[in-house]
């Protein structure tokens, strides 16, 4: 009996490519629109996915290096997160609005607009580790790929960390300010380390090599909204 062409894994595939582009064109266009959410935190969560993702494609290049497997399932619980983490976002600044426009307590909902990225950060900050690991031990000809997504995810990292400030207040005495700062300097140290300058002169890439031997090969040519009493909103 013969298989129908949906069912055939080159249609699964176009079909799950569809639907992601779909995905990121929905995302952007919200993005680039004149409503309240998704915003900043959306954006930094969707870069914390796109640097998973960018690992999953070094580990799964790096076959040879018996923690390959590991990187790879680490790298993609990291994007699955990050996934919900763009729709999380948008959800808790929309319900904040919703609260202050109904005159019902905010501060649960408030909390909500420091969590989501307070978790953007500390999954930043895994990225980053793992992106380190398979900077040394993966697939070196795709070094410059781990280096990428490090950098990326440091990235998100910073904006999180910035707006998990903003959304507590200034001078509120909070912990979670203090975690994200925390995590800022943890993926800021990284950033500085030493290994990292001129990464890319011996990944051997800029030299035209392979992306899957050692062989060389032929060179190729603010958001409106109701805001609280004291003039401040959250961020997102």
């Amino acid at each position: 009996m013969a298989t129908p062409p949906e069912s055939r894994p080159e249609a699964r595939l176009a079909n799950s490519q569809s639907r992601a582009r779909e995905r990121l064109g929905y995302l952007l266009g919200k993005l680039a629109s004149g409503e309240p959410a998704p915003a900043s935190g959306s954006a930094a969560a969707a870069v914390l996915a796109v640097s998973a993702a960018l690992l999953q494609k070094v580990a799964v290049r790096s076959d040879k290096w018996n923690g390959a497997r590991s990187a790879h399932e680490k790298a993609e619980a990291l994007r699955l997160r990050a996934e919900e983490l763009i729709e999380l976002d948008s959800i808790g600044f929309l319900e904040f609005l919703d609260a202050t426009r109904s005159g019902r307590d905010a501060i649960g909902a408030r909390d909500k607009t420091i969590d989501t990225p307070l978790e953007m950060a500390r999954s930043g900050v895994a990225v980053v580790k793992l992106a380190r690991d398979l900077e040394s031990n993966g697939n070196q000809n795709l070094r410059a790929d781990a280096v990428a997504a490090a950098t990326l995810a440091a990235a998100a990292v910073n904006v999180a960390a910035m707006l998990v400030d903003v959304n507590i207040g200034p001078g509120a005495a909070d912990p979670r300010r203090a975690e994200a700062q925390r995590l800022l300097r943890a993926v800021s140290a990284s950033a500085d380390r030493p290994a990292v300058r001129g990464r890319v002169d011996d990944s051997g890439r800029a030299r035209g090599r392979s992306r899957d031997s050692d062989r060389p090969t032929r060179p190729r040519t603010s958001r409106g909204g109701p805001s609280e009493r004291d003039g401040r909103r959250p961020g997102s």
